[in-house]
């Protein structure tokens, strides 16, 4: 996607707090830069305390940043604050862009009016997103009286009434059930399907990231770590977890040679053919691996790459093994 125009540029972004009490400043964020492209779904993740919320506030326009830029469809945020949110709706954890005490219906009319569109303009458009979200039957619900997988279908909704270039969604599955959860997924595949928008979504529910985001940006001690497709991630770590099944037992030696050579392996000595859960650091890393086994030539029954879903990688990434040299050459 590097050769089209990003719909988001975020260049050299930084943000400290001061600590209270204290003269010392946290640097949440230092000198974070990423492109968000129209019609992508993106994942934006980041364990607690590395400055994904804070990164977030600033690209919405809740917090202003102390240096770089960001700049939505060619809009610099700080130089025409209004003008570049125009082009951003934001559905924040907790849905606080609902009216709890108004209906179903009312929330979609209310915040259509702030847009400046009357009900009248607005009516089909309305009826249309009340059917497509299956929220037709509850137009005349109180929101307070929802289930919380109404509340969020409805907060989306609402979003997307404004009809602008890029959705945020914070945690749009957090606390609903399974079913109501894959709704919402099928919901949002639709919407950039048939809109043309972008979506950001963070969450920590990594089966949405995998099953959704085309392309994930991690963010870690206030920088950027990792941005690449999903599916590239998926498969430069799968070709390096390994389950061997063995013929006979390690020995004591072999199994202190394991936990010298490899940090990160299960092995398993209960079964009648024991098994060996193992990552590999490096692709040679196998050929030491076997060394081990022959020794005492220790018998391989089967060796199988290892499936692994997309929480595995993040918390590999987190830990420093980014996969970088089995990625493939240009």
């Amino acid at each position: 996607m590097e050769d089209l125009k990003p719909i988001i540029e975020v260049k050299g972004l930084k943000k400290a707090y001061k600590k209270r009490r204290e003269k010392e400043f946290v640097h949440a964020v230092n000198n974070i830069s990423f492109n968000v492209y129209k019609g992508e779904i993106l994942g934006l993740l980041g364990p607690n305390g590395a400055g994904k919320t804070t990164t977030i506030k600033m690209i919405c326009g809740l917090l202003r940043q102390d240096s770089g830029t960001i700049t939505i469809n060619g809009v610099n945020i700080l130089k025409k604050r209004l003008n570049a949110l125009k082009h951003i709706s934001a559905v924040l954890e907790g849905n606080r862009n609902l009216y709890w005490r108004l209906t179903v219906r009312e929330n979609l009319e209310y915040f259509a009016g702030n847009r400046g569109k009357s009900r009248r303009e607005v009516y089909n458009r309305v009826e249309e997103l009340l059917k497509q979200f299956n929220l037709k039957d509850k137009e005349k619900e109180l929101v307070n009286r929802l289930s919380r997988g109404m509340q969020q279908k409805l907060a989306i909704a609402v979003a997307l009434l404004a009809e602008s270039d890029v959705i945020l969604l914070d945690e749009p599955t957090l606390g609903i059930d399974i079913e109501t959860g894959y709704e919402v997924r099928e919901l949002l595949r639709n919407i950039v399907e048939k809109n043309n928008c972008t979506i950001i979504i963070t969450s920590h529910d990594m089966d949405i990231i995998q099953d959704l985001c085309e392309r994930t940006i991690i963010i870690d001690k206030g920088r950027v770590i990792t941005d690449d497709r999903v599916e590239n991630l998926m498969r430069l770590f799968s070709v390096r977890s390994y389950t061997i099944t063995l013929g006979e037992q390690l020995t004591e030696q072999q199994y202190v040679l394991l936990q010298q050579k490899f940090s990160n392996f299960k092995y398993d000595s209960e079964n009648i053919q024991p098994t060996l859960e193992i990552d590999l650091a490096k692709s040679e890393d196998i050929y030491s691996l076997f060394d081990i086994f022959k020794i005492e030539n220790t018998p391989v029954e089967t060796i199988d790459r290892s499936m692994v879903n997309f929480e595995q990688v993040f918390l590999k990434i987190l830990k420093g093994e980014n996969g970088n040299e089995l990625a493939p050459s240009s």
